[in-house]
């Protein structure tokens, strides 16, 4: 029996470009796609299309980019579209009710975590900044609250102790490609469950900023070294040495005791630089200084002079 509906796919960043390559390989209708408009990238500022539209126009889809999908008109057409289903996965705007009340079988969301813990907008990256050991997708129905809504399904996926925001990124884009399509097909069939949330349980992140990566060193080693990956690749943890930006890429946790100030560096290795934190040594493996390649720390200590005793910060 092939399970079909039209859909209409509301996504931006690579996640969202990820989900829809899988949809396009199923027996579903895309009737098109909706991302955030193109924005200016980089020192000549030209126009950089987001990922879901790549996508789209290699599959020849047509592609809407409204800049608030509240807008009566951009409501009217989704209207005439007429779709069954909308899956939204990272688009990055609150859907209104309008919105929310066109398709037969509602709007479906693609969530990187296990709801209720990490509702909103980064919640691939807090997983590993706050240490858990485990996070997954959750496929949920929308209403007009900020991830509040009923829940279909849930996935599980460990997080390792090397895991960053990338990696992980890439696991639960997986995870989610393959779970939206059992949904689908379950919400067709009239077998989806609806389990509503606990919001007593509920817990919120906040987007990600370029100045939330300044390493604060009165924090512990462990603190610090799970936001060095979580910020992995963007936006990236990062200090300052002779007042130029020195990004850390790559660190270890050492047990260590000193009288030094948080910030210091205590030892400098062959291939490595150990710096004092609030409690424990924090062990640098890879890093970049400002308008450098990133690099391991033995490559980087050959061109570059660092005492013992320096002060990061």
């Amino acid at each position: 029996m092939v399970i079909h509906m039209k859909i209409l796919f509301m996504g931006t960043p690579d996640f969202a470009a990820c989900i829809l390559k899988k949809l396009l390989e199923s027996d579903h209708e895309i009737l098109g796609v909706v991302t955030q408009p193109d924005k200016q990238k980089g020192r000549g500022k030209a126009m950089s299309f987001p990922p879901v539209k790549e996508v789209a126009i290699e599959n020849r889809l047509s592609i809407y980019q409204p800049f608030k999908v509240k807008d009566p008109e951009f409501v009217q057409l989704i209207r005439e579209l007429e779709p069954e289903a909308i899956v939204v996965a990272a688009f990055g705007q609150i859907l209104p009710k309008e919105l929310l009340e066109i398709p037969t079988y509602g709007c479906i969301n693609v969530h990187a975590s296990l709801l209720p813990k990490y509702r909103g907008a980064a919640p691939i990256q807090y997983s590993i900044i706050n240490g858990e050991e485990e996070t997954g997708i959750t496929i949920m129905h929308m209403d007009v609250g900020l991830d509040t809504g009923d829940m279909i399904l849930q996935a599980k996926t460990s997080i390792s102790p090397d895991e960053t925001g990338g990696s992980l990124h890439d696991k639960l884009a997986d995870l989610g490609a393959e779970l939206i399509i059992e949904a689908l097909d379950k919400i067709k069939a009239g077998t989806a469950e609806r389990v509503p949330q606990d919001d007593s349980k509920a817990s919120y992140v906040k987007v990600l900023s370029k100045d939330m990566g300044n390493i604060d060193f009165t924090q512990s080693a462990v603190q610090i070294e799970r936001l060095i990956r979580g910020l992995n690749p963007w936006p990236s943890a990062f200090t300052y040495l002779d007042g130029k930006t020195l990004k850390f890429w790559k660190a270890s946790v050492e047990p260590a005791v000193s009288e030094a100030k948080p910030g210091t560096i205590i030892e400098v290795r062959k291939d490595a630089i150990v710096v004092m934190t609030g409690k424990d040594a924090l062990v640098i493996h890879e890093l970049q200084l400002q308008g450098k390649k990133r690099m391991p720390t033995d490559a980087f200590l050959r061109g570059n002079k660092i005492a013992t005793g320096t002060q990061l910060g």
